[in-house]
C-alpha cells in the first residue's frame, strides 16, 4: 500500500464479527508470521490467548486460558483489556485488575513469560505497573520510537473532575516507568464527555514520519467512539505541545451499517505485510438494558483502512456484519 497517497482498501470476504463476546481486543503479528489474540471476556475473570496463521483463522482457533484472577486480595476483580507484547526475547501481558474488597480500585499489572511460545511455559506476576499517582489506571500499551520504549495508558489525575486522561512515559524495563509522566489528552470536546468524561484505550501506529495515537472516548454504549492524536516523528513525544488532537471523532457508530460503540482499538497488518488493519469491538444494537459493562455483546471486529493524501489514517465507518475487510491481505 502506498504511503501518503489516498488509498481505498479492497474489501474481501470475511465474516464480522471475528470473535464474538470479546471486547477490548488486541492482535499482534509476531516474527513467526502468526497472529496472537487476546481480549476482555464478559466475566472479567481470566486472560485468554488464541493463535492462528491468518487473521481469519483467529475466528476458529482454540482459545487457551493462560491466567486467572486471584480469589482474594489484589488482581481479583475486573480483569480488563489485556495486551500481549514481545519485548527483548520475552512475552508480556499488560492488563487491569482490582482487589476483591474494592473492585473499582483498578490498577495496571504485568505478567512475564520467557518461553518462546506464549501458550507454553509459565506466566510470572511482575506486579503492579506503578505510576506517579496511585489512582484509577488501565489500558496500558507499549511501543518503541527512535530507540526508546514508551508506555501509554489511561488514568484519573488527582484534582480533576473527569474520569480518565491519556498519559505517556518512557520505560526502564517492561514493568517499570522512568522519567516524567506527561499528560497527552483529557476529555475536552462534547463527544468525549457523553456519560463519562473518558479518554482511554490508547493504540499507536507510526507512518509517514508521524506518530498516531488513537484512543476511545465517552461511555461504553453507542456513544463510544475513537479520537486521534498526532505528533511528528522527530518531535519530543514527552512534550505535550508535540501532539495535535482531532476536534472530531475519527471512527464512530453507524446506523447505516448497524454498528454501535466501536472502539478500544489496536492496529495490525494483513498477511500481505502492507495492508493496515483496524481491530476494535462494537455492538450490533444501540439500546442496552442496564450497565453497558454488564452487556456481553461487544464483539471483536476488523477492517482494512487506508491513508489520505495528507498521510493520515482514514478509518471510514464500521463495516456491517458479514462485511469483508482486506481481500488481497487474505484476512
Amino acid at each position: 500500500m502506498a504511503r501518503g497517497v489516498l488509498t481505498e482498501p479492497d474489501q474481501g470476504a470475511l465474516v464480522n464479527p471475528l470473535v464474538p463476546h470479546r471486547a477490548d481486543p488486541h492482535i499482534t503479528r509476531h516474527t513467526d508470521g502468526r497472529y496472537y489474540f487476546t481480549a476482555s471476556v464478559p466475566e472479567y475473570d481470566r486472560i485468554v490467548l488464541r493463535r492462528a496463521q491468518t487473521l481469519r483463522g483467529l475466528a476458529t482457533a482454540d482459545e487457551q486460558v493462560v491466567w486467572r484472577k486471584h480469589d482474594t486480595g489484589d488482581m481479583a476483580a475486573h480483569i480488563w483489556a489485556p495486551e500481549l507484547h514481545h519485548i527483548d526475547g520475552a512475552w508480556y501481558l499488560y492488563f487491569a485488575a482490582a482487589p476483591a474488597d474494592d473492585v473499582w480500585k483498578i490498577r495496571m499489572w504485568v505478567l512475564e513469560n520467557t518461553n518462546p511460545d506464549p501458550l507454553q511455559g509459565s506466566w510470572t506476576e511482575k506486579g503492579q505497573l506503578a505510576t506517579a499517582w496511585d489512582t484509577f489506571s488501565l489500558d496500558a500499551t507499549t511501543f518503541t520510537h527512535q530507540g526508546s520504549r514508551y508506555l501509554a495508558w489511561a488514568q484519573h489525575e488527582p484534582g480533576t473532575d473527569g474520569n480518565t486522561g491519556l498519559f505517556l512515559s518512557r520505560m526502564a524495563n517492561p514493568w517499570t516507568l522512568t522519567g516524567p509522566q506527561i499528560r497527552l489528552s483529557t476529555p475536552e470536546y462534547d463527544w468525549e464527555r457523553v456519560g463519562f468524561e473518558v479518554n482511554e484505550g490508547p493504540a499507536v501506529i507510526q507512518r509517514n514520519d508521524r506518530v498516531f495515537l488513537a484512543y476511545s472516548a465517552s461511555a461504553t454504549d453507542h456513544h463510544y467512539c475513537m479520537g486521534l492524536l498526532t505528533a511528528d516523528a522527530d518531535s519530543d513525544l514527552l512534550d505535550p505541545a508535540s501532539w495535535s488532537k482531532s476536534p472530531v471523532p475519527v471512527f464512530g457508530s453507524s446506523e447505516a451499517t448497524g454498528q454501535y460503540g466501536p472502539g478500544h482499538n489496536c492496529f495490525t497488518v494483513a498477511e500481505d505485510g502492507r495492508t493496515d488493519v483496524l481491530v476494535y469491538h462494537a455492538r450490533q444494537y444501540k439500546e442496552i438494558v442496564g450497565d453497558p459493562l454488564d452487556d456481553p455483546n461487544r464483539h471483536t471486529r476488523i477492517q482494512a483502512f487506508g491513508w489520505t493524501e495528507r498521510g493520515v489514517p482514514e478509518f471510514g465507518v464500521p463495516v456491517p456484519d458479514f462485511g469483508a475487510p482486506v481481500a488481497d491481505g487474505k484476512v
